[in-house]
């Protein structure tokens, strides 16, 4: 059983990326900001107090994503693990899952800031400007310190999202020790790099 977490910038692949391994390892593709799409459309008191956050341009506090992660892994429907995908994004949110489930690796999707901005700019000009602003400081004020906190259990593996999506899959694949795509072996897993230097 494989059990993952990905983080990275907006617009650094974190759904490509979820939906290839989980794809190809049978793993069950946790994203949260889907999760909170089907309770805002389905008017769940859930919904309604994300509908809330987002309405503030506030980040969903910890207390209902941790609800919500709690509620979503009690189900059990993934048998050969998951691969979380949008949590944590906070320290808060960090140590309650390090408290509470295993992990066994935390994928850091690394991209500089221009680049996220130049990506999407290219796809949604809606979020360019003070709103993709906002989501940069949020990441980095509270996003990167959560990772912090998983890099100091050697966690994490760093890699570079800026290439194609494929070769960015060939190097998770390469540092988690994970076969290629399509069957053939990796790289020799540099488990020395987990920490992410």
């Amino acid at each position: 059983m494989r059990k993952y977490v990905i983080m990275g910038i907006q617009g650094s692949g974190k759904g490509t990326q979820s939906q290839l391994l989980a794809a190809d390892l049978d793993l069950a593709h946790i994203s949260v900001g889907d999760i909170f799409r089907w309770q805002v459309a389905n008017h769940t008191q859930m919904g309604a107090q994300v509908r809330r956050c987002l309405a503030a341009g506030q980040l969903v506090g910890d207390d209902l994503v941790q609800a919500l992660i709690q509620r979503r892994l009690a189900e059990h429907d993934w048998n050969f693990g998951f691969i979380i995908d949008g949590f944590p994004r906070t320290v808060a949110q960090a140590e309650f899952f390090m408290e509470n489930y295993d992990v066994d690796a935390v994928i850091h999707l690394d991209m500089p800031d221009d680049e996220v901005r130049a990506r999407v700019a290219s796809r949604r000009a809606d979020d360019v400007g003070e709103a993709l602003a906002v989501r940069l400081r949020d990441f980095h004020e509270q996003t990167e310190p959560a990772i912090d906190v998983f890099r100091r259990k050697e966690y994490v593996i760093t890699v570079d999202a800026t290439p194609a999506p494929e070769a960015v899959q060939q190097q998770i694949r390469e540092k988690l020790g994970l076969p290629a795509r399509g069957g053939a072996p990796a790289a020799a897993g540099d488990r020395k790099e987990r920490n992410g230097r």
